[in-house]
């Protein structure tokens, strides 16, 4: 039978509750969303830091679990049938929250709805917001060439769009707060408060958005979640 410390990542980070979910993350707008699901739910993790800035996520022992290299990543040691499952990408890891617990994810056609949004953040407004961050906040912005920059300003701009109208009349994006909600929230905080483009994407003209993130950020588990792992 598979135990936790027979997975290889156990030995850099050995967990302090081995019946805990183990959280190998860091404070970014993907990395914040495990640690925000676990924390609505309730469930006992121990959050471990892998920090990019130093290259942790290239280390033998992270991609033993992650070969992509990118965090966050989760190890459960009682999943299905009571064995351990390890995860990675952070879509994936709020599906399985989601269905372990029966929360934060309704059933019928409202799964799909959810699904929706969740896969509208992790193929648009991530890839599309973190390109924007570079080019416009970070190492792309010296790049004399505007193209790249204007490129990606446009396309978050019309997702915040898309984002707004479906919001009208509505507290979450898919009815009740979900998974969709947690993938999405913290992107739109990054937008704002770390890469300081909301005035090039057209943030105060939006009806809706800035309230639905207001709402998300005023929720305690969100404020626990957005600092799992303790960046410092």
């Amino acid at each position: 039978m598979t135990e936790l410390t027979d997975f290889a990542i156990t030995r850099r980070w050995p967990p302090r509750d081995p019946q805990a979910i183990q959280l190998y993350s860091f404070p970014t707008p993907n990395g914040v969303k495990a640690a925000i699901a676990l924390e609505e739910l309730g469930l006992p993790y121990d959050a471990h830091k892998v920090d990019i800035r130093k290259g942790d996520q290239t280390s033998p022992e992270f991609l033993s679990l992650n070969p992509n290299n990118k965090i966050p990543a989760i190890i459960d040691p009682n999943g299905p049938e009571g064995k351990p499952v390890a995860l990675f990408e952070s879509g994936a890891i709020l599906i399985y929250l989601a269905d372990k617990t029966g929360r934060l994810m309704p059933t019928g056609v409202g799964r799909y709805e959810v699904m929706q949004w969740l896969m509208f953040q992790i193929g648009g407004i991530g890839p599309m917001f973190g390109q924007l961050g570079f080019f416009y906040a970070m190492g792309g912005k010296d790049i004399e060439d505007p193209r790249p920059r204007d490129r990606y300003i446009a396309e978050a701009t019309r997702l915040l769009r898309v984002l707004d109208t479906a919001l009208e009349g509505k507290e979450w994006i898919a009815g009740d707060y979900s998974i969709a909600d947690i993938a999405i929230g913290p992107w739109l905080r990054g937008l704002v408060e770390f890469y300081k483009a909301g005035e090039v994407t057209g943030w105060n003209d939006l009806a809706h958005v800035p309230g639905y993130l207001d709402r998300f950020l005023a929720r305690p588990a969100v404020q626990k979640g957005l600092n799992q792992p303790p960046r410092n």
